[in-house]
């Protein structure tokens, strides 16, 4: 077969267009997975800042302690345009005088008591992550708050679970 001369430019610059289409993809590929090792890595980090912003959690007063992950709802390394939202849990060891205040203030009750049906949410202390359990008092008695729970400002979905003698709180917030 005979190509003119006008034909092999065109062919020319078709092959070099594949190639630089499936250089991309290569490169778009190593990002891809790149930006999932660094997900994977930044969702199993325990972290250990003070909680920001501080409205997310009101009441907590100065605790001592905070140990906390973050995890993506969707996939934040899609090349798709949007939000990612995320997950938060942590536990917080809260300071005596704060957690009996919060207790009283928000009229947390026995969690046992409670029937699940009659909840507005769906999470329980078992869906704690498996890397904030040792964080966890070894035999807790959680009690639990709608009112809390529902307790504006937030930017985020709470649900928070209270044990007044090992003052602890386990908190799980979700972006809305």
């Amino acid at each position: 077969m005979k190509t003119g001369r006008r034909a092999r430019p065109a062919m020319l610059a078709a092959a070099v267009g594949l190639l630089l289409v499936a250089g991309c993809d290569a490169a778009a590929v190593d990002e891809t997975r790149g930006c999932q090792e660094q997900r994977q890595a930044d969702e199993a980090k325990v972290r250990v800042s003070r909680w920001d912003p501080p409205e997310d959690l009101p009441h907590v007063g100065e605790y001592s302690e905070i140990h906390w992950q973050a995890r993506a709802l969707s996939d934040p390394c899609s090349r798709m345009p949007g939000p990612t939202d995320w997950e938060y849990q942590g536990v917080i060891v809260l300071g005596p005088q704060d957690a009996h205040r919060l207790a009283e203030q928000f009229a947390f009750v026995p969690f046992a008591s409670i029937d699940p049906a009659e909840l507005r949410h769906s999470h329980t202390p078992t869906d704690v992550r498996l890397d904030l359990v040792p964080f966890l008092p070894a035999k807790p008695r959680w009690l639990h708050s709608e009112i809390y729970n529902e307790t504006l400002p937030s930017t985020r979905r709470r649900v928070a679970f209270l044990d007044l003698e090992h003052r602890t709180l386990l908190f799980m917030l979700n972006d809305h």
